[in-house]
């Protein structure tokens, strides 16, 4: 099972750069996109379904802000378009397909760059899902599901998942409470951040800022993830950032499961 994620920063910037013939070669069996910012009126049907995947699009409000999708060979049994409230639902940040004996959910958490604000959002965020995920792991504990959570978190985690992390320290994506967050996922509630599990190199990044040389001196922050819970994180066999091509500012990553 190849398990794909992606932040597109726009879907039809990252489709005119090439997505669409390369999900034709790489053929993924599901992809997670975030940040669609677009509109039903501007999704072509090679955008909602392409290389034979089925789709679902969830998409705020406000245009060209946010929105989430989630794609797959095989239909669900059961498509959650909504979180339960608050602003993974408003801004179109979550979507959760159901199959027989695991679950994936394509996330978009929010950033706290632009302002103290939006911040306390993210932080609001994290708490409510938080709770989401413990509620997900005594789930598995009781009927065995698995869950697979890909997306944009919008933390790199240690110190190894960013370049220049002195200089990042009282920034958003970089503050002691967000890592801590993670540690607490990973360390208390079990779940697994998949790619570490297979690569534990330095200078693997999935984001890189527009300005200077940053994509070309691989100056990035690794903020976008494949977390599973610990039996189907067992199951990863390759983990691969890919940047042979550019479709956005991020780079998909992509992982197989046995």
């Amino acid at each position: 099972m190849r398990v794909v994620t992606l932040n597109l920063n726009g879907i039809r910037a990252a489709y005119h750069k090439g997505l669409g013939a390369w999900l034709h070669t790489t053929q993924p069996d599901i992809a997670c996109w975030q940040e669609v910012r677009a509109d039903d009126s501007v999704l072509t049907e090679d955008m909602r379904h392409p290389a034979g995947l089925s789709s679902t699009f969830v998409l705020p409000q406000k245009r060209g802000y946010s929105g989430v999708a989630l794609l797959s060979q095989k239909k669900p049994d059961m498509i959650h378009r909504t979180f339960g409230g608050g602003v993974l639902d408003t801004e179109g940040r979550f979507v959760r397909f159901d199959f027989p004996t695991f679950s994936v959910v394509s996330l978009y958490l929010p950033s706290g760059s632009s302002g103290e604000e939006r911040q306390q959002v993210k932080y609001d965020v994290m708490n409510d899902f938080f709770v989401w995920l413990e509620t997900c792991r005594r789930e598995t504990e009781k009927s065995g599901r698995d869950f697979l959570i890909c997306g944009d978190i919008n933390i790199a985690h240690t110190e190894k998942d960013i370049k220049n992390w002195r200089g990042n320290r009282k920034n958003s994506g970089f503050l002691p409470e967000e890592r801590a967050w993670l540690s607490h996922v990973f360390d208390e509630l079990g779940w697994v951040d998949v790619f570490r599990q297979i690569n534990n190199e330095d200078g693997q990044y999935t984001w890189w800022s527009n300005r200077g040389r940053a994509w070309d001196n691989n100056v990035g922050w690794r903020i976008d993830y494949q977390i599973a819970t610990p039996r189907l994180a067992a199951r990863a066999r390759q983990a691969t950032i890919y940047k042979a091509q550019r479709f956005s500012d991020h780079a998909p990553l992509i992982i197989d499961y046995d």
